[in-house]
């Protein structure tokens, strides 16, 4: 009986050991894919240190406000409804992007400028291209 405890408990440790080193591994790629963006997007639009040392917590808030519409907009939050009753409007989420979009580069180009403010949007659109093609090279 004591034995069977005790595998089962070594069983259980191994398997918390697996699932914590998963997630760790998850992180770390996460957060290398944050710092090759920090990384792009300092090159791209030129910052000085000072520059990223102010544009990248207000980066931070804007990052964050996106990933909570676009999870909504996706649906990747609980749903109440089925896909066809869904009371999801994906326009009302793109005009909330949108707003997003124009609060935030009014907040940049208080730091960097009107000019790269407004390129920010395309450069952030540019390292998502260029991190799928990384992707879809790896899988090759």
């Amino acid at each position: 009986m004591m034995s069977k405890i005790k595998n089962i408990l070594i069983v259980l440790c191994f398997c918390i050991i697996g699932f914590s080193s998963t997630y760790a591994q998850d992180n770390a790629r996460f957060q290398m894919i944050e710092n090759e963006k920090v990384a792009f997007i300092t090159r791209e639009l030129n910052l000085t240190r000072k520059e990223a040392q102010d544009f990248f917590p207000i980066y931070n808030e804007y990052s964050r406000e996106m990933w909570t519409v676009k999870k909504a907009k996706t649906g990747n939050t609980p749903k109440k409804n089925s896909l066809r009753g869904s009371s999801r409007d994906v326009i009302a989420y793109d005009a909330k992007e949108l707003d997003i979009k124009k609060n935030y580069r009014e907040k940049f180009s208080k730091v960097i400028g009107t000019a790269r403010s407004s390129q920010f949007f395309q450069v952030e659109q540019e390292f998502r291209e260029y991190l799928i093609k990384s992707l879809n090279k790896r899988k090759k």
